[in-house]
């Protein structure tokens, strides 16, 4: 990768929107996930599907996408993969939808597969998954089989032990992990005593959860870390200082996601204060400051 950040999925579309804002460029970026894609076509969830939070974002998509038929017939032919990598995010309601996405994809360019066991706006599949190690393993078992590229596991932070699950993830075949998906929540419209959230629950992501995201980053690190497996530490990324964070964490990339909403060429910002922190401090990559936590 050329840069250590990533584009988190579900914020970039499949890969082309932010190429679409004058001065972004995906060559900004180390690697785009693209929205995450289940086997059949998804209308999502009602309206409404976003909700402002202080500091923060509720989200209820419902992986609104076209199937994985369309996706790899006719979007990733219009991607250039001599920009960046580009990863699929794959997503399912049964084990089996899992591995039938991730087959699909393998017989494809896509450089690497997310595999989404953990996303918080759906009523099924995904929540349940993320958030037992045992399911999550079993997710990861069944997508290993089928693919030869680089499987990430996305890590739900609405668990009891993320090391656990990033423990089974890992033994399971998982050869990256994501770290973390959001963080379930809801609103409510005070004056009509109702969810504002069409799907009652959404996923709370933005500043307001990066307290959390940088702790689990560091729990997972205690796991993969002596393994060697790598980290996307994701979760409220707004700044060059939480970049740095997250890395001394253990994250070896960053994810970035809401923050891109209101400020589409951050990722220029980022990369020029990471480099300049390096040259500062006289460190020659980005790898020696990867879990440099002084306890």
């Amino acid at each position: 990768m050329d840069s250590p950040l990533v584009l988190l999925s579900g914020c970039v579309g499949f890969g082309e929107e932010y190429t679409r804002v004058h001065g972004f460029s995906n060559r900004d970026v180390g690697a785009v996930v693209l929205k995450g894609t289940t086997r059949e076509p998804r209308l999502g969830n009602p309206p409404h599907r976003i909700s402002e939070t202080p500091m923060g974002m509720l989200n209820a998509i419902g992986l609104q996408n076209p199937g994985m038929d369309k996706v790899i017939d006719d979007i990733l032919p219009t991607l250039d993969f001599d920009e960046t990598r580009f990863i699929a995010n794959v997503c399912g309601s049964t084990i089996d939808d899992y591995a039938a996405v991730t087959k699909r994809f393998d017989d494809s360019p896509i450089d690497a597969i997310e595999i989404n066991i953990s996303c918080p706006n759906i009523k099924e599949g995904g929540v349940s998954f993320g958030n037992y190690p045992d399911m999550s393993a079993k997710v990861v078992a069944a997508c290993r089989q089928q693919t030869a590229k680089p499987i990430i596991a996305k890590l739900s932070p609405n668990q009891t032990d993320i090391r656990e699950n990033a423990r089974r993830c890992i033994e399971a075949g998982a050869d990256a992990l994501a770290v973390i998906n959001t963080i379930m929540g809801m609103a409510i419209d005070t004056e009509h005593r109702k969810p504002i959230i069409g799907n009652v629950q959404g996923g709370l992501s933005g500043p307001a959860i990066k307290p959390i995201a940088l702790l689990k980053v560091h729990q997972v690190y205690e796991v993969a870390g002596p393994l060697g497996v790598p980290i996307i530490g994701q979760g409220g990324i707004t700044t060059i200082e939480d970049a740095l964070e997250f890395i001394i964490a253990g994250a070896s990339t960053i994810g970035i996601g809401t923050a891109l909403f209101y400020d589409p060429l951050l990722c220029k910002k980022i990369n020029e204060g990471l480099l300049a922190y390096l040259q500062r401090h006289g460190i020659a990559s980005i790898n020696e400051l990867v879990g440099s936590l002084v306890a």
